[in-house]
């Protein structure tokens, strides 16, 4: 699904988006965690493209080499491009392990819980260092993942503060990754989260590519429309506001 009839006009766009945050708001720097994948690839070089204070982040925790590798090359490659941007490498391999020992067996044996904890983790490392420049963490999620199907970590990569592309379809923001020159490795690699010690990816996940949840999502045709509704209905507790008790008015 591609909407987007002008790119360098969308880079701008965003461009100003951001900028217009930053200064209204009085922050001193972009916190954004990079995985190796075009999501956070497109998002830290939106961010770089600022020209404003930019701190990205890899935090490798049993990480594929592939992924460790796609990370680290496209935080060096910003820091070497775009004098603005300082890059942050945080190993939590030994951080999740250890909480891991410290908490009865009795709760680390489900898998889906684990891959959220390292999400959660990441989150926690991204706020602290966020919250020692005065900056804001900045989001990576796509517009499937965000309002289609809520496929991200609740208070994990979903904790954010602000969300440049989760407007945008993950076909989108894949063109837009050519445009601003993210590399190919990236822009054709497979998408995963890297939450899982077998390396899944996100079609393996969901049962459905999201180039066929874009049209469920957009057009209500093709075959991943239960698929769409599926997720939708079980993650609506993470896409909607937290629900609250009122007190009755007397």
């Amino acid at each position: 699904m591609n909407r987007i009839k002008d790119y360098e006009k969308l880079k701008f766009d965003i461009d100003r988006w951001l900028k217009d945050y930053y200064y209204f708001h009085g922050i001193s720097a972009f916190v954004v965690g990079v995985s190796g994948g075009i999501d956070s690839a497109v998002v830290s070089t939106l961010c770089a493209e600022t020209e404003l204070p930019t701190y990205v982040l890899t935090m490798p925790l049993h990480s594929k080499d592939s992924n460790t590798e796609l990370s680290e090359a496209h935080a060096y490659g910003l820091v070497e491009k775009y004098s603005n941007v300082k890059l942050v490498n945080v190993d939590l391999t030994r951080t999740y392990d250890t909480l891991m020992t410290w908490i009865d067996d009795t709760f680390t044996g489900n898998q889906l819980a684990n891959a959220n904890t390292k999400s959660r983790l990441r989150m926690v490392t991204l706020y602290q260092v966020a919250g020692s420049v005065r900056g804001i963490v900045v989001g990576t999620g796509n517009k499937v993942e965000d309002y289609g199907i809520g496929f991200y970590t609740k208070y994990g990569d979903g904790g954010v503060d602000i969300a440049p592309i989760a407007d945008l379809y993950k076909t989108e923001v894949r063109e837009l990754g050519v445009h601003l020159g993210v590399s190919p490795n990236i822009i054709n690699a497979k998408p995963t989260d890297g939450l899982w010690d077998d390396g899944r990816s996100d079609e393996d996940q969901i049962g459905a590519t999201y180039s066929e949840l874009e049209e469920a999502m957009e057009n209500g045709t093709g075959k991943a429309i239960d698929i769409l509704e599926k997720f939708n209905t079980q993650n609506k507790h993470k896409m909607e506001p937290i629900p609250t008790f009122k007190l009755e008015k007397v």
